[in-house]
């Protein structure tokens, strides 16, 4: 059986699998929809309800490049399997709205850089609101060079305002790239904010989670020569789907400080294309 590690929150649902070489695992999923994400390995989803079967390419690993994936709607059935075996992510939120099986091309990821010196990072905006058609699901994936800090300045999205902020809940689930036979390690923070308590110092490490249903949450600091990854899954209750944050007013200031600054010229990643930086990016 696949070693599956599960946790979930009131909307935003997390699954990843460990599968063996011509291992299948089957999934119900619920009033939640999902999308297939390849960690590492290539795989086949075979949609039971939504006839069709998507070839998922893949990547070595998370720090390869960018990878295709696959989107199951809310109350369907499939089963994932891996020939040569494989890490995969399972990233689901709580809907309402049953939407088509489909596949997502690698090469339609938008990839975009954020920040700048220190605070550079890499965002696979491969599910974000406006790139990738869900009912609530937001995903993407962040890439941080050794010895940056990303999500800084450290934001929340825990209350409705229109127009400037979203209520969203978060998953963070790492990956941190080891120097030879030394593994990984790297430091995420959340604070609490005025609507919520949580507050989180944590030592993460490859396959750890964090959970981060509201408060002010960054940096997320990669630790010199260990590369850093997460992906990030969020979905809440608002009516629109929208990524809009707010910064914390003690830190944001540092925003006008990137102009000034190179990007790291350690990104993109290899594999990962030519990426764009918006100037007023979050």
């Amino acid at each position: 059986m696949p070693v599956v590690s599960e946790t979930g929150l009131e909307f935003t649902r997390l699954r990843v699998l460990e599968l063996a070489p011509g291992e299948a695992y089957a999934h119900a999923c619920g009033d939640a929809e999902w999308i297939v994400l390849p960690l590492s390995g290539a795989c086949e989803v075979r949609c039971a309800d939504d006839p069709g079967v998507f070839e998922l390419r893949g990547r070595a690993g998370v720090f390869a490049g960018v990878t295709d994936f696959a989107y199951l709607p809310r109350d369907g059935h499939a089963e994932v399997t891996s020939a040569e075996g494989g890490r995969f992510a399972l990233a689901g939120a709580r809907c309402e709205r049953r939407l088509p099986a489909r596949y997502g091309a690698a090469g339609n990821v938008p990839v975009e850089l954020r920040g700048a010196g220190r605070c550079s990072r890499q965002v696979n905006n491969f599910a974000a609101a406006g790139v990738f058609a869900a009912d609530r699901l937001i995903a993407v994936e962040v890439l941080t060079p050794g010895g940056n800090w990303s999500s800084y300045p450290p934001h929340k999205h825990d209350e409705h305002h229109p127009g400037e902020e979203s209520r969203l809940e978060e998953i963070y689930y790492f990956e941190i790239a080891p120097h030879g036979a030394t593994p990984g390690v790297g430091y995420q923070r959340v604070t609490p904010s005025p609507a919520g308590k949580t507050d989180v110092l944590a030592e993460v490490r490859t396959g750890d989670t964090v959970l981060i249903p509201d408060g002010w949450h960054g940096p997320s600091i990669a630790a010199p020569g260990h590369d850093m990854y997460y992906l990030n899954v969020m979905a809440g209750p608002d009516a629109a789907r929208e990524w809009l944050i707010r910064d914390h007013p003690d830190h944001a200031w540092i925003r006008g400080t990137w102009p000034g600054q190179d990007v790291d010229p350690r990104l993109p990643f290899p594999g990962s294309g030519p990426a764009p930086r918006p100037e007023e990016a979050p």
